[in-house]
C-alpha cells in the first residue's frame, strides 16, 4: 500500500514492504522532487531511522533547499526501524559484546535484495547515479558499516551522533579502545575506498561519558579517532567532513539542525549536472 502526500515541491510516498529476511513489514518514506522524471539520472540517499525524519518534518528541509536551488535534486528514502532495532542495526561481521546486532547481516540483505529492487521498480530508475547511506546513532553505525562493506555501491556516508563505541568487549573484561571498537577495527584491518566521502556530526552534549578522562565526551573521541584512522589509512583529508554543534544533544532536534549542512556538503548545486 502507498499513501501519497504533496509538500510544495516535495512528494512523500509511504511504502510498506514485506521483508522475508527480517520477518516484518518495513515502512519507508520516499522523498522526491516534483517532476523528478525530467532528470536523466538522480542520486539515491538511504537513511536509517527514517521515523525520525517524519518527526523533524524532513520534507520541509528538502523543500527549502530545493526552492533556493541550494542542492541538487535527489531521492531520499527514510527506512523506519523495527521493534528489533538493536539487533538489526550494528556491525555485520560480528555482534557486540552483549550479542546486539546479531541480525545486522539480515538487515544488509534486506537493503540489497529487497529494498533496492523495490525502489528501482517504484521510481522507474533502473540505475541511480550514485548511492549514499546515512543514519542516526545506532542507525548511523549500521549505515556506515553497510556503506563501508559495499564501497562499490556507495559513494557517501552520513554519520549523525554515530554509535561508534560499539565494542566487542566489556569494560570489565579488559576493554582496549585501540582494538575493541568494532568499526575502528574494520577500518584498521581493511582497505580504505579512496573514492568515498564521509560526513561526521557530533554534538558537544551528545552524552556525558568520558571513559578515558581526557575532558572530551566519548562520542566525539570515537568520531575523531575514526576520522584520524581513515586519514592514516590513506583517505584524502578533503573526503572527510566533521561538523560539531555546540550544545548539540543526542536528539532529533539537533540532527534536524545538521541536515542542511550535510545536504549542502554532499549535494551542493555547483556539483550537479543533468
Amino acid at each position: 500500500m502507498v499513501v501519497k502526500q504533496k509538500k510544495s515541491g516535495v512528494f512523500v510516498e509511504k511504502i510498506f514492504l514485506e521483508s522475508e529476511y527480517l520477518g516484518r513489514t518495513v515502512t519507508a518514506d520516499v522523498y522526491f522532487p516534483a517532476g523528478y522524471q525530467q532528470y536523466s539520472s538522480l542520486e539515491l540517499l538511504l537513511i536509517n531511522d527514517g521515523q525520525d525524519l517524519v518527526t523533524m518534518e524532513f520534507e520541509n528541509i528538502l523543500d527549502e533547499l530545493w526552492q533556493d536551488a541550494t542542492i541538487e535534486p535527489l531521492i531520499a528514502v527514510g527506512i523506519h526501524c523495527g521493534p528489533e532495532r538493536k539487533m538489526e542495526y550494528g556491525i555485520v561481521y560480528r555482534a557486540d559484546y552483549m550479542g546486539r546486532g546479531a541480525k545486522a547481516g539480515l538487515y544488509s540483505k534486506f537493503i540489497f535484495d529487497e529494498l533496492l529492487p523495490c525502489l528501482r521498480s517504484f521510481t522507474g530508475i533502473r540505475s541511480f547515479a550514485e548511492k549514499s547511506f546515512a543514519g542516526f546513532s545506532l542507525g548511523a553505525l549500521s549505515a556506515l558499516d553497510i556503506a563501508w562493506n559495499h564501497a562499490t555501491e556507495f559513494t557517501k556516508a552520513g554519520i549523525f551522533s554515530g554509535a561508534l563505541w560499539w565494542r566487542r568487549k566489556d569494560y570489565a573484561d579488559g576493554y582496549d579502545e585501540n582494538t575493541d571498537r568494532l568499526m575502528h577495527l574494520q577500518v584498521q584491518l581493511g582497505q580504505v575506498p579512496y573514492w568515498m566521502k564521509f560526513f561526521f556530526q557530533c554534538g558537544t552534549d551528545d552524552e556525558k561519558e568520558d571513559r578515558n578522562n581526557n575532558g572530551v565526551i566519548d562520542s566525539i573521541d570515537d568520531a575523531k579517532d575514526l576520522i584520524e584512522l581513515l586519514k592514516q589509512k590513506g583517505l584524502p583529508a578533503d573526503s572527510v567532513y566533521y561538523y560539531e554543534i555546540a550544545g548539540g544533544k543526542h536528539n532529533i532536534e539537533t540532527w534536524a539542525k545538521a541536515w542542511p549542512e550535510f545536504l549542502k556538503w554532499g549535494w551542493g548545486k555547483s556539483n550537479f549536472e543533468h
